[in-house]
C-alpha cells in the first residue's frame, strides 16, 4: 500500500525524488504519511483536496480487498 501512494505522489508533484511515504501500523488502521516538497503540496492535494480525496477513495478501496483499513495524512 505504501509503494501505491509512492507512485501516485511521485506522477502528480514536480520534485518526485522528495516524496517520502512512512507507514504507522496501528491495531485497527494503518496511517500512511505522506512528505512532499513544500512547493508540490497544492499538487498533491488538489483543489479542495479533490486530489487527496481520491487518492484516499483508492486506498479504501484496495483495502478492502485485503480486509485492513488505511489513512492517509499529508504532512507539511
Amino acid at each position: 500500500m505504501k509503494e501505491l501512494v509512492e507512485e501516485i505522489a511521485k506522477a502528480l508533484v514536480d520534485h518526485p525524488e522528495q516524496v517520502i511515504v512512512n507507514a504507522v501500523e496501528g491495531e485497527q488502521v494503518t496511517v500512511l504519511e505522506l512528505r512532499v516538497a513544500p512547493d508540490d503540496l497544492g499538487k498533491v492535494i488538489g483543489r479542495q483536496g479533490r486530489t487527496a480525496k481520491s487518492i484516499r477513495t483508492l486506498l479504501g478501496a484496495a483495502g478492502m480487498k485485503l480486509k485492513k483499513r488505511f489513512t492517509l495524512e499529508i504532512l507539511e
